[in-house]
């Protein structure tokens, strides 16, 4: 019988994990097939989309953000958002999206 190797707890797995839990909820991935779409967008672009309002959007595109998945670039006025680089978001594109 094979033994199974213990995984411990470490502040990267709880990472991970989080990342998982934050991209595996419905409005943000449809927020993500957006961004992976049309690249840079703005917040008012997402709603419209969605047809959501500004305000939970906002809070959808907050939440990511802080956990480092997008990036926020103001355009004028307007707040704009794009999926950080990395070997993370290809995953996420070629599992939620394609």
């Amino acid at each position: 019988m094979n033994k199974v190797s213990e995984i411990e707890l470490t502040k990267d797995l709880v990472r991970r994990a989080r990342l998982l839990e934050l991209a595996g909820n419905p409005t943000r991935i449809r927020i993500f097939c957006i961004l992976f779409e049309r690249g840079e967008t703005c917040v008012s672009d997402i709603a419209a989309s969605l047809q959501m309002s500004i305000a939970s959007i906002s809070h959808h595109l907050q939440m990511m953000r802080d956990n480092e998945l997008l990036e926020a670039v103001r355009m004028g006025n307007k707040i704009c958002y794009k999926p950080v680089k990395g070997e993370l978001m290809n995953k996420l594109k070629k599992l939620i999206c394609e």
